[in-house]
């Protein structure tokens, strides 16, 4: 597994969040529904992404990592060049080799926000459903 580009982290226990889900009736599939968000991330980011040639857009994917009290999805990008990751270049800006500096542009995070909003709302109109 690759180390992540992007990671949301949250310093709280959990523990009443995931012992109240466990107990709420019907199936709430994490797995499909932490893969819908992983797919509608990927494409948000794939379309925010300025476009030279086209790979950096092309090379977004997601994973997600289970632990014993977590579920994280983790958005990452693949082109690399000379050891650096292309996307975070993108993001957050660059020197050259001729001595000058490309200025970052932040797409990834209003990128992602529309998904984290969803996904927020979806899970409390769960909560209240059950």
């Amino acid at each position: 597994m690759s180390k992540p580009i992007i990671s949301i982290t949250v310093q709280k226990d959990w523990k009443t969040t995931f012992d109240f889900l466990k107990k709420v009736p019907g199936k709430l599939s994490l797995d499909s529904i932490m893969n819908n968000y992983g797919r509608m991330g990927v494409e948000y980011l794939k379309n925010a992404t300025p476009v030279a040639t086209g790979k950096t857009a092309d090379s977004w994917y997601y994973e997600i990592e289970k632990g014993k009290d977590y579920v994280r999805l983790n958005f990452n990008n693949s082109n690399v060049v000379d050891g650096h990751n292309v996307a975070i270049l993108i993001q957050y800006g660059h020197g050259t080799k001729n001595g000058g500096y490309v200025v970052g542009r932040d797409y990834i995070n209003p990128a992602l926000k529309p998904v984290f909003d969803d996904m927020a709302d979806s899970a409390w109109k769960e909560i209240i459903r059950s």
